[in-house]
């Protein structure tokens, strides 16, 4: 029976990305924990420039998402629309391009950012040359996901297609129209766009980015992996279509709320913070709707540590998606803005939200590709409480840190004057900063758990093939 799914499937495509998205896991949060503990203690740059902060956070923002999210993306995607479509991905070559070519562009990433060789761009650092091949790669990973739907033999496009086709059709145009620009040489260009329309621009990528990559991808593995991890069918298939529909259209107008209070005009962040308050509903429907397929089995999450991870990222879904959209208000914009606050809510949407619901289906697809259970289901839970324990500890820091800051730096005296120095701040975040730094190394703790057992399951999987090949033929 899976002999026969092997052939009528690309399975070998699934495996390979779904493996990597676990070393980039790893990678991409170990990063992450050495530039928070940089942050609280300065001495660890060694004073060395391509070690810094400054250099390694692009690098390590593009692992996590690119890499790791990109890997977790198209592992998901190509596994999903073959099963729902009950057909073969349509170009095995175009799947194996895909591979090759994002992992090059994260080794050229890997390579460029830590010499300082970026455009300044939040989330589009990557220089020009780059940029080209992340267009190419991604416009065949999107052809082919298309004319896999186009040859599906059921009727009808399961939900979790139209997010993923959503997210590759936004981030195409996001990704060219932002990364336009001019080469004045192999490695350094300028943005076609200037000043407050370069801002504009940028955040129209940056938070559509987070609106189409990380959210409606991410929700597209959620309404596949939730119902089948839970086998029960979704809780309602037409709040999901209404939730889709909604999303797409509402996402692209927030991200003018990044730039409150700026050169931008008034009315365009009045807009952008009117729309993503709106945006509570869907998205909160959309998180109800995944919990909810859970209803009459919530004894599963007894036993079943695979759906923890996918019903908590959910959790963290209406979480974040709630806090947004009030950060975006003008009057608590004047409090967040540029503080620690920010950083504390995209960490809610990206360890707690994202990295989680990908584990979940992450270790599914491990089980379901490799014919086994995994090495340690104890290994599993483990992972699940690091996870969780680590995302909550760099939350709270973030939160207060953020908000600390924020009143540090309206306060006033009796003169009108700040009551706080700049420097002032800076010292009352240290003990903060070393818990986020804390909470990061927890997480990552939880990734490296994970790789640990992922390579232990394969192994054992091989084994259990090589010493009965009559059932793995059967």
């Amino acid at each position: 029976m899976q002999a026969s799914l092997e052939q009528k499937y690309n399975f070998d495509i699934v495996k390979w990305f779904t493996v990597a998205s676990v070393i980039y896991l790893v990678v991409g949060t170990l990063i992450g924990v050495y530039i928070a503990a940089e942050l609280a203690w300065p001495a660890l740059n060694l004073d060395i420039a391509e070690i810094s902060f400054g250099r390694l956070r692009p690098l390590h923002t593009n692992a996590v998402i690119f890499a790791f999210g990109g890997c977790a993306l198209m592992a998901t995607s190509y596994y999903s629309v073959q099963r729902t479509c009950g057909v073969r991905v349509w170009s095995d070559k175009l799947a194996w391009f895909t591979f090759i070519g994002w992992n090059l562009i994260i080794v050229s990433a890997v390579i460029t950012l830590p010499l300082g060789l970026t455009q300044g761009k939040e989330y589009a650092e990557l220089e020009w040359p780059i940029d080209i091949a992340i267009a190419v790669v991604w416009l065949a990973y999107g052809l082919n996901f298309v004319m896999t739907l186009a040859t599906r033999k059921t009727s009808h496009i399961y939900v979790s297609n139209w997010f993923f086709l959503s997210m590759i059709i936004m981030i195409t145009y996001l990704h060219v129209v932002n990364s336009l620009a001019i080469p004045v040489s192999l490695f350094k260009s300028y943005s076609v766009y200037s000043g407050v329309q370069d801002a504009m621009i940028q955040w129209w990528y940056g938070h559509n980015a987070v609106g189409f990559y990380l959210t409606a991808g991410f929700l597209g593995i959620m309404y596949y992996f939730v119902p089948k991890q839970a086998n029960r069918p979704v809780f309602s298939y037409r709040l999901s279509v209404i939730h889709f529909w909604a999303l797409t259209f509402g996402y692209v107008w927030l991200g003018a709320h990044h730039l409150q209070y700026t050169a931008l005009p008034d009315w365009t962040g009045s807009l952008g913070a009117a729309v993503s308050l709106a945006m509570i509903i869907p998205s909160w429907g959309g998180a109800v709707n995944g919990m909810m397929t859970l209803s009459g089995a919530w004894d599963k999450l007894r036993t079943d540590y695979v759906m923890r991870f996918l019903i908590v990222s959910l959790a963290f879904y209406a979480m974040s998606t709630f806090e947004g959209p009030v950060m975006s208000a003008k009057t608590v914009n004047a409090l967040s803005h540029y503080t620690d606050w920010t950083v504390g809510h995209v960490h809610s949407g990206a360890l707690g939200w994202v990295a989680m619901v990908a584990a979940g289906a992450l270790y599914h697809m491990i089980m379901k590709l490799w014919r086994t259970e995994m090495y340690s289901a104890k290994l599993v839970n483990l992972h699940f409480w690091l996870a969780t324990v680590g995302a909550v500890i760099y939350i709270i820091a973030m939160w207060v840190s953020g908000i600390m800051q924020g009143l540090m730096w309206r306060d006033y005296d009796e003169f009108g004057t700040l009551t706080y120095t700049f420097a002032e701040s800076v010292a009352a975040m240290h003990p903060y900063y070393a818990m986020r730094a804390v909470g990061g190394l927890i997480y990552w703790t939880g990734g490296a758990v994970m790789l640990y057992n992922t390579i232990m399951t394969i192994r054992q999987a091989t084994a259990a093939r090589s010493a009965s090949p009559a059932a793995a033929t059967a």
